[in-house]
């Protein structure tokens, strides 16, 4: 066998029988795929499996990451930290080698995969990067980013709408860089996908504005290289090649059938497969010589060091550009940042007045922006509703020049949430992208995923609740903040005024969280504070305002419905009862605080009244056996933002009544 060979019958090997002794998985797609990931990851993927943060490393993604196998296999033979022992314990509890590749959990693997569909677009998104962070400090013969994105997707990804969203843009945007290999096998879980996918993905794909490379044998090694040299000669266009190929390739009676998608071949059918294709016998035995034509460290660390010999003349050349390359790939925040914004949460507590949340938002956008030459913004085609722009600092990336640091998404909410995946994945760049609250269903999935691989992107949602008015209950979230809070590691912020939005965005810097802010329409009066509550607004709840130490009533609100508790307390106090005020942007940060500070905001036993624009269920452990929640158990209606909330008794007058009745 030539070494090619050799690659992919030792992934054939060790995809059967991983997956045999797990008793569970998927071998009939690496199977299939081997061929061409052994001619991708040998002759053209630029990596280094002794440092996988290298910067200017290709980014492979396996969209069909239940083919896990696959790119374990190719991990493994090619010298990643990634033995024979982890391959042995692929799908147990602990392992490297989980049922789908994880992100953090496997070293080489550049993203969570799963969902069908998101890995390429993910994949959008880490191509934008390379384009952007490539115009923004490459210089003449000194390319400090210029690599390619890899992406093997499968007829399951390109059904999903994500990736015709995703696909689309990708295509006007012209990402030269982008090659996606199609395993073309006609094949899904339900059987041959004749019946429900029928349609002509090349002309899809033209129409999208892709170089397409038609009918590849995907298992003729030549014509598969010869193919990713020809779309990356292409640099004007993303590049799509469909490879035809055999699902479960080599074995004798289930190769081409639904039947090794997702099971096991059995130990009889593994060995007349290993018989057919003249392979070893052995469980795990593979052929002579597989690791050395496998391996890629020495190429891997001769390609990095001629990189760092370009670094050494960039960073000699141009200094200051160095430091701040450096800085954001590290993922560090400038030093002065937490003064700059100190200040300007001083100066919106002493001018008062009343603010949009949603404009507050813009406001800091434009503070950070100057500070932050890595944030990179957007918005679903809601750029002037969702205030994302900074007409002093935002610029738009367009085809040809991504220099620019916004990206226009159009109506294409998914595909921007799994886009801003990728940027960020990507490394030196922080995403934030806009749409309304109540869209966010649509993005849901790929804020799951950023939220599961602890991503720092930030979901700038608008319009938070029946505040918006007239566009009726099609568009007033009524249960969306309360879902989101739901989805761990997401931080859900629905702050009260500027300061507590700017405060929001700072806890959005952080490195490991995904942030939503949850933003009004309307104008919000700007709350009084002095530094040390300022100060605790980071802890997600906070006294906003004390009326001693052992008070009658805690009201409770978050968002716009702060401004109604701290008007119904001074009526309260009219009539001489201790009320506290408490607002609490982040109910998920507030849980996290400790015992005794959760205690202090909220003493036990103290008739609790929580209020806010939204489904009431979320709050039922705050306001507790003597409390209650005023909040909206149905949808929304039609009309003008000022006669809603008194239909659904979000007034002051009912706060009080509603109080009352708890004393």
């Amino acid at each position: 066998m030539t070494p090619i060979q050799t690659f992919a019958a030792s992934i054939r090997i060790l995809s059967m029988d991983a997956v045999q002794k797990a008793n569970s998985g998927h071998p009939g797609a690496p199977m299939g795929m081997a061929d061409m990931a052994a001619v991708l990851w040998r002759e053209h993927l630029r990596v280094n499996p002794a440092d996988t943060q290298w910067y200017n490393r290709d980014r492979f993604i396996l969209s069909n990451g239940h083919a896990s196998m696959l790119q374990y296999s190719l991990l493994h033979l090619t010298g990643f930290d990634l033995s024979l022992d982890d391959i042995k314990n692929f799908r147990q509890l602990h392992s490297k080698t989980p049922g789908h590749p994880e992100y953090r959990d496997t070293p080489g693997v550049e993203i969570t995969t799963g969902p069908l569909g998101q890995g390429i677009a993910a994949a959008v998104g880490m191509a934008i990067a390379e384009r952007h962070l490539a115009a923004r400090y490459n210089r003449d013969n000194l390319p400090l980013i210029d690599h390619y994105t890899y992406v093997f997707l499968g007829d399951g990804c390109l059904m999903e709408g994500v990736s015709a969203e995703a696909s689309s843009l990708a295509g006007t945007l012209g990402l030269g860089k982008l090659i996606c290999l199609y395993d073309s096998n006609g094949i899904s879980i339900d059987g041959e996908i004749a019946p429900w996918f029928g349609e002509d993905v090349a002309a899809r794909y033209e129409a999208y504005g892709w170089h397409v490379i038609r009918d590849i044998d995907g298992h003729d090694t030549d014509a598969i290289n010869t193919a990713i040299n020809t779309a990356k000669a292409e640099t004007g266009k993303p590049s799509l090649i469909i490879c035809h190929t055999k699902i479960g390739y080599g074995s004798p009676n289930l190769a081409g059938t639904e039947k090794t998608h997702g099971a096991p071949l059995g130990k009889e059918e593994i060995a007349l497969t290993k018989k057919a294709l003249g392979l070893p016998e052995g469980d795990f035995e593979l052929p002579e010589g597989a690791y050395q034509a496998a391996s890629l460290r020495e190429k891997g660390a001769r390609l990095q060091d001629a990189w760092e010999h370009i670094w050494q003349q960039y960073q000699d050349q141009y200094p200051a550009e160095a430091q701040e390359f450096a800085r954001v790939m590290s993922g560090k925040l400038p030093e002065n940042l937490d003064r700059t914004i100190d200040n300007a949460l001083a100066q919106y507590n002493e001018a008062g007045g009343s603010t949009a949340t949603r404009k507050a938002s813009e406001n800091a956008i434009n503070l950070l922006l100057p500070h932050l030459p890595e944030l990179i913004g957007g918005s679903a085609d809601l750029t002037g509703s969702n205030l994302t722009w900074s007409k002093a600092a935002s610029k738009s990336i367009t085809p040809g020049d991504f220099s620019g640091n916004y990206i226009h998404y159009g109506v294409r909410e998914f595909a921007m949430s799994t886009i801003m995946n990728g940027l960020a994945l990507h490394g030196g760049l922080r995403a934030y992208g806009g749409t309304f609250l109540v869209f966010s269903d649509y993005m849901r999935n790929g804020m799951r995923l950023s939220a599961l691989m602890k991503l720092p992107v930030t979901y700038v949602l608008t319009h938070d609740s029946i505040g918006l008015g007239e566009d009726g209950p099609t568009h007033q979230p009524v249960e969306h903040i309360a879902s989101l809070r739901l989805i761990p590691n997401l931080n859900v912020w629905r702050p009260c005024d500027q300061q507590e939005t700017l405060v929001a965005w700072r806890s959005a810097l952080n490195p490991s969280t995904p942030t939503v802010l949850a933003l009004s329409r309307q104008g919000l009066p700007e709350q009084k504070r002095d530094e040390a509550t300022r100060k605790a607004i980071a802890k997600g709840g906070y006294i906003l305002e004390a009326d001693g130490k052992n008070p009658d009533l805690n009201l409770v609100a978050t968002g716009s419905e702060v401004a109604l508790i701290t008007a119904a307390a001074a009526r309260l106090r009219e009539e001489g009862l201790r009320v506290q005020v408490v607002s609490m942007p982040c109910l998920d940060l507030y849980q996290q605080q400790d015992a005794a500070y959760r205690a202090a905001v909220l003493p036990k036993g103290v008739p609790t009244v929580v209020v806010e624009a939204g489904v009431t269920l979320p709050w039922r452990g705050i306001s507790g056996d003597r409390g209650t929640v005023i909040g909206i158990d149905t949808f929304g209606a039609s009309a003008p933002a000022g006669e809603l909330f008194p239909l659904y008794g979000l007034t002051v007058d009912n706060i009080i009544a509603q109080s009352k009745a708890l004393l």
